[in-house]
Parts: C-alpha cells; structure tokens; sequence
C-alpha cells in the first residue's frame, strides 16, 4: 500500500470516528416574554386577538415592537402583506386588514 493511500486510510478513520462520537443537538428555545400591546380601544380588539393567533406563530412579539415607531397605516399594510407574500404567512385578507389597523394604531 502506497504512502497516499495509508494517509487517506487514516484520514477516513479518524473522520468516521468522529462522526461516530457526535451526538445530536438539542436547543431549547425560551418562551417569549414580549407580548402584544392591549388594544387602544374596543373597536382594534379583533385585531389584536387576530395579531397575537397569527404573528406570533412564526416571530415574537420584539419584531414588531423594533420597527419604527408611528409609520402608519400603509407601512402596516405593505409589511402585513409581505409576511403573507414573501414568507407564506397563513393570514386571510379579513384579518390581514385588521392586522394592520391594529398595529398601525397601536405601534
């Protein structure tokens, strides 16, 4: 056996010793602790009930809460929708518009 095959030999060993040592990871993700923000008022209830079953299934609450302050309705809008558009967001039309409403009034 060549010198280049005894290196490659070795080589393999120690790498299929390694793999064999390794053992799965586990991570446990904390609960979060950041909520939504109550509703100002009765008329934006549906919306926070609508943002807290929906948004919260794929980020926490911090995502919205560290985006600029006060932008309005139709940074709200197009930021709602590009959840449903680009990341595949469940959400309907019906509670993506009070969605929006809401965080548009509360955030």
């Amino acid at each position: 056996m060549s010198k280049r095959s005894n290196l490659a030999a070795a080589a393999l060993l120690v790498a299929s010793i390694g793999i064999a040592k390794a053992s799965p990871r586990t991570i446990e993700i904390p609960e979060p602790t950041a909520e939504f923000k109550a509703p100002k008022d009765d008329a934006h209830r549906a919306g926070f009930d609508a943002a807290t079953g929906n948004c919260m299934v794929c980020h926490s609450v911090d995502y919205i809460a560290t985006q600029p302050p006060k932008k309005g309705d139709k940074f709200w809008e197009t930021e709602v929708h590009k959840m449903i558009k680009v990341y595949k967001a469940q959400i309907g039309e019906s509670d993506a518009k009070i969605i929006a409403d809401y965080l548009a009034v509360t955030y």
